[in-house]
């Protein structure tokens, strides 16, 4: 494995400038408040301040403490806690004390339940559309998923909640799983996607990959093509920039010519949606890519 990338430092179009303003600190000291997690925080995202700002956030629950070790992530690895009875109505009075239209939750991976928390998910969907309703609002609720161990009656748990997205990061290539998801398998995470079709046709799939792992062209396009061919809809890109020196170092550096090829080369292999750039996070710009085009 090579070094080189991560003592290269950053090129300059990774080099981001954070908004000024106090919707930052607001929705800093809102979630603070209401004890809940963001994704955004806990993964030190390069995007929080700007979407922060324009109040968007990523919800994360069952807790910050995750039973599965990637080798790419910045979410901690410990026994997780008992799950928040209380946490469905707190988010959902953080999404509209937010002001928020479109809502994304998701959360660690917690393999010590025995649906996988996917009860937890249905009950969060379940309290953000109600709020919604109670005040004659349409609240959006993307939810991006662990894979439930392949647990299609969970996957079917979350999806009778309403969602209006599924999402489910299939994160890397297939030989990359072994050194960056050692207790994730690329095949459950594809027949996820292709059951959320399954159960409903109409219920928009996505996922999303990192570049830069060191996989190659081929193997990328090999994945994008494997998505496509269970499903999935949307589709986002981003560059995998790596949070700690614990962590697998950066192999290459994408520039944004190469994301925007990409981007060209899943649109004509039939994704309805397509984000794909160097700050691209899952999440990233959700309700934009929901929009119809």
């Amino acid at each position: 494995m090579h070094h080189c990338a991560e003592k290269k430092g950053k090129p300059a179009w990774l080099k981001k400038h954070l908004p000024r303003g106090g919707d930052y600190a607001r929705v800093t000291r809102l979630l603070s408040g209401a004890k809940l997690h963001t994704v955004c925080q806990e993964a030190n995202c390069p995007n929080m301040f700007e979407c922060f700002s324009k109040d968007t956030a990523t919800f994360m629950i069952l807790g910050d403490q995750c039973t599965r070790h990637c080798r790419f992530c910045n979410i901690t690895a410990r026994p997780p806690l008992p799950v928040d009875p209380d946490e469905p109505a707190r988010v959902a009075k953080a999404a509209m004390d937010l002001g928020l239209h479109y809502v994304v939750v998701t959360s660690v991976t917690r393999d010590d339940l025995p649906d996988g928390g996917a009860a937890h998910f249905a009950a969060v969907i379940r309290a953000i559309k109600k709020m919604g309703q109670d005040k004659d609002q349409t609240i959006r609720v993307e939810v991006l998923i662990p894979d439930f161990q392949g647990d299609i009656e969970a996957l079917k748990t979350v999806m009778d909640a309403g969602p209006d997205v599924i999402n489910h990061n299939i994160e890397t290539v297939a030989d990359l799983y072994v050194q960056a998801r050692p207790e994730a398998v690329y095949q459950r995470s594809l027949d996820l996607l292709r059951n959320v079709k399954r159960l409903n046709p109409d219920m928009p799939a996505k996922s999303g990959i990192m570049a830069g792992l060191g996989e190659t062209r081929a193997q990328l396009e090999k994945t994008l093509q494997d998505l496509a061919d269970h499903g999935c809809d949307m589709l986002t890109i981003g560059q995998y920039l790596q949070p700690t020196r614990n962590h697998l170092p950066v192999e290459k550096f994408y520039p944004p010519e190469e994301f925007d090829d990409l981007a060209d080369t899943a649109r004509h292999m039939g994704f309805k949606k397509v984000a794909s750039g160097p700050f691209v996070r899952s999440s990233y710009n959700a309700e934009e890519l929901f929009q119809p085009a």
